[in-house]
């Protein structure tokens, strides 16, 4: 009996094995092609305009490949207080010392340290899905 079961097992392994699709198969491709590209993102000379209070600012260059963990944040590299005047890169706004209680703290909030959560790379895609969306200009005149 128990070869028997070994038996089944290795035939219904190899059948899997069989049927799993192969590295660089069409299966594979196909699906790499349904995510948008980031290989054009939008490069603007001044700061791209919110549409809504509090709207945490859209990041005008590629994002891919930049490392923010818990021990490395390669944002602060062009962002950070002492280097961004010699990047041009807008600096960190004082919004981002502030503690959970309101405290000024001397060093970025634990809080506001992962800037990918918020910003995202702005790039010209299409919508996934289509909104009625009206920004703060456009709701005033109305």
């Amino acid at each position: 009996m128990k070869k028997y079961l070994a038996f089944l097992l290795m035939a219904l392994s190899s059948v899997a094995l069989a049927d799993s699709p192969k590295i660089g198969s069409s299966l594979e491709q196909a699906a790499e092609n349904v995510a948008p590209e980031f290989t054009n993102p939008i490069k603007d000379a001044e700061s791209i305009p919110v549409t809504f209070p509090h709207q945490p600012p859209l990041v005008p260059h590629s994002i891919r490949g930049l490392q923010v963990t818990k021990n490395v944040n390669q944002c602060l590299s062009c962002h950070g207080v002492e280097i961004s005047a010699s990047t041009g890169a807008p600096r960190v706004p004082e919004s981002h010392f502030m503690g959970r209680d309101g405290e000024k703290l001397s060093h970025e909030s634990p809080r506001r340290y992962f800037c990918l959560q918020c910003h995202v790379q702005q790039t010209n895609v299409n919508p996934i899905v289509q909104n009625k969306f009206d920004t703060l200009r456009q709701a005033q005149t109305k």
